[in-house]
């Protein structure tokens, strides 16, 4: 008997597949589904101060432009300056009612005392852990990088002081050394990495003249970089390690247990292929493991980490100056004709 059995941030989890934070957990009918067909658990989508924020802007300009027509008008509308959160926190919390897997709440603030304030008002929906999503880029040609990490180091610290769930950190790679920060992360506190944030990049349609903001799914193949960092953690942190970003196929999951990684998190390939490919991709890990003799997920985990493997150049870069070295036989393979 197969046993895919994993724990993340202390939790025990049927298998390492987590869905990732995205609109797919909205609708009710479709986080059934996702139960259904065999997801370990679940990010709901990010709470996000700055679109709260506009949007408590956008109602107060819309009630304003008539307060003033009359008295009595005036007094029609409550205080609704804080209406945002709530309705997120509602939806939660109606989530973790309705589904017997486990439910992870993400936040993503601007102000210090915004991640904490929310990060409590998360913790008391009933959600198993609570992911911190440190999405950010550079605003200021002033403020150092250092600064920066000082600063996110202590909201993990802080918030750790102030929930009692898990707390997970979710980071971007665009820090002048990932591998410093994350481990004082784990040293602040946090119960698990998840590595990496896939960032919406700008674009620009040349025939308007104008920007666009598509949607930036993943593609295969965009998961070697977490790839060659959750080999790099593997037995190095006492956080739990997730890996994101580019994870579309049950082989592409048994490549991060291999290199060390607890779980997974998928978006973009339920995006493409549907919901109930979920199945598949823990049928395909299953028949991998079932193939290669492995009956538990602890048999393999980090076999091929950097403190494992044989090769000691496998994460570093003398792999490629290796590849480099050999590079008539990669004319040979992509040889035009």
């Amino acid at each position: 008997m197969t046993d895919l059995r994993t724990r993340y941030m202390g939790i025990e989890l049927a298998n390492p597949i987590i869905v990732g934070a995205s609109n797919l957990v909205e609708n009710l009918d479709d986080l059934r589904e996702i139960e259904q067909a065999g997801a370990a658990a679940i990010v709901y989508k990010s709470l996000f101060e700055e679109q709260i924020q506009l949007e408590a802007w956008e109602m107060e300009d819309g009630l304003e432009e008539y307060e003033n027509r009359s008295a009595e008008a005036a007094s029609l509308f409550p205080d609704i300056k804080h209406a945002g959160p709530k309705e997120h926190i509602h939806k939660l919390r109606k989530t973790v009612e309705a589904l017997k897997i486990p439910v992870f709440a993400s936040l993503n603030c601007v102000y210090d005392v915004s991640w904490l304030d929310y990060a409590e008002a998360l913790s008391d929906t009933g959600v198993a852990g609570l992911e911190l999503n440190f999405y950010a880029t550079p605003k200021s040609f002033t403020e150092s990088g250092a600064l920066t990490e000082e600063r996110q180091v202590k909201i993990v610290k802080e918030i750790k002081q102030r929930v009692e769930i898990p707390v997970a950190v979710k980071l971007s790679p665009y820090y002048s050394n990932p591998l410093n920060l994350i481990k004082r992360m784990d040293e602040a506190g946090a119960d698990a990495l998840v590595l990496f944030n896939r960032l919406f990049q700008p674009e620009i349609d040349t025939d308007r003249e104008q920007h666009q903001f598509p949607w930036n799914l993943s593609h295969p193949g965009d998961n070697r970089l977490a790839l060659r960092f959750a080999g790099l953690l593997h037995g190095n942190l006492k956080a739990s390690v997730a890996a994101n970003t580019g994870i579309f196929t049950g082989d592409d999951v048994a490549q991060m247990l291999l290199a060390g990684a607890d779980t997974v998190q998928v978006v973009s390939t339920l995006y493409k292929h549907k919901i109930s490919y979920l199945s598949r991709m823990i049928a395909d890990l299953t028949q991998w493991m079932q193939a290669k003799g492995y009956a538990k997920i602890d048999d393999f985990r980090g076999k091929l980490s950097q403190k494992n493997s044989k090769d000691p150049f496998a994460y570093k870069r003398a792999q490629y100056v290796d590849i480099l070295m050999k590079s008539s036989s990669i004319l040979e393979t992509y040889r035009l004709h």
